[in-house]
């Protein structure tokens, strides 16, 4: 008789789509919240306090449980330590952003990745409303998706941006380019954190209104500029210490990442430094398990050239573009994000 073959390991990969939606469920229902609140609870306290029927709160208790969201003893439930810990900390609100930013823009399109795969192109599009080849055209002619995009975004770059902002070393940086900046979150988070830096950001005009405003509620309009203008057609202001790239290099092809970053050189005083700030594939191109999953969204959604690129790969760009002494810096948390950096040689 053949030996059977033991499938466990493929549960949470079959039904991961599931999984997903018990979390989604649980975080729009409160469930956390009402627990903390309230401490342990049986599941009839449950049901009464959210409002659901008895069987759906079994239903919802079973799957949080089973998925190590929640805590079962002595018939009262309460959030796993995990997820206290979230709590507790103050990033329970960001996932809530990235769960509903993963609900609402990213779910259906992924269901277009094999198609995605097969013809080279974000075929995720096609369940987005207007028109446009790449998501950012698209997220322009829906208001509440641009929206949901930038609290998605803001979210992420508050749980992965620790290694930009005290990872790096900015002490001999005084005027630092951000180009792609965007809404100006890691530009006001670097000038927070460090308060001798002076920022410029550099994006399109859409981006840059909405910049200035973040700029402005945030007190430091001394100390962030922003200039309109496109990184690919326009020239990049210059005489910079040193200039960021947060999250672009996943946006774009190898021969457009190659382009900006000898714009960048071009940028910098001699000795300064281009940082490049995003997710990172692993060298051997097995892993981390976070930028195989993150990679469905990348083949879906942004544009055709999106992905998330190897570490040596960035390294070979920066060395064709001129740079020297190119340095990893990876991250101390739970995301695959980090830093690579290169040096302009001095003149």
């Amino acid at each position: 008789m053949t030996k059977p073959v033991d499938l466990k390991p493929l549960v949470p990969v079959l039904f991961g789509f599931a999984a997903f939606q018990q979390l989604r469920a649980a975080s729009e229902l409160q469930l956390f919240e009402y627990l903390t609140l309230n401490g342990p609870s049986t599941c009839d306290q449950v049901a009464a306090g959210l409002r659901l029927p008895p069987k759906s709160a079994r239903k919802l208790l079973l799957g949080t449980t089973a998925l190590g969201l929640t805590e079962h003893e002595e018939g009262r439930y309460a959030p796993s330590r995990m997820l206290r810990d979230a709590i507790d900390g103050g990033v329970w609100p960001l996932i809530r952003n990235i769960i509903d930013f993963q609900h609402r823009l990213s779910y259906l399109p992924a269901m277009e990745y094999t198609e995605s795969l097969r013809t080279g192109r974000n075929e995720g599009l096609k369940h987005l409303p207007g028109s446009g080849s790449d998501l950012y055209s698209r997220l322009e002619q829906a208001l509440d998706l641009e929206n949901l995009f930038f609290r998605g975004m803001n979210s992420w770059s508050e749980l992965s941006n620790p290694v930009l902002l005290h990872q790096v070393d900015y002490r001999d940086v005084r005027d630092l380019l951000d180009v792609g900046g965007g809404d100006a979150v890691n530009a006001i988070a670097l000038a927070r954190a460090h308060p001798h830096l002076r920022v410029t950001v550099f994006d399109l005009e859409g981006a840059a209104e909405v910049a200035r405003d973040n700029i402005a509620d945030a007190g430091l309009g001394d100390r962030i500029r922003v200039v309109a203008g496109d990184m690919f057609g326009d020239p990049l202001p210059d005489g910079f210490d040193l200039v960021l790239f947060a999250h672009q290099f996943v946006i774009w092809s190898p021969e457009q990442n190659r382009a900006l970053l000898k714009r960048a050189y071009e940028a910098l005083r001699p000795g300064g430094r281009v940082a490049v700030f995003n997710a990172f594939a692993d060298d051997d191109g097995c892993g981390p398990l976070y930028t195989a999953l993150d990679n469905v969204y990348f083949a879906t959604l942004p544009s055709e050239e999106s992905t998330i690129y190897r570490w040596s790969e960035h390294e070979e760009w920066l060395t064709a573009a001129g740079f020297v002494d190119v340095t990893r810096v990876h991250n101390d948390g739970w995301t695959p994000h980090g830093v690579i950096e290169g040096r302009k040689p001095d003149a």
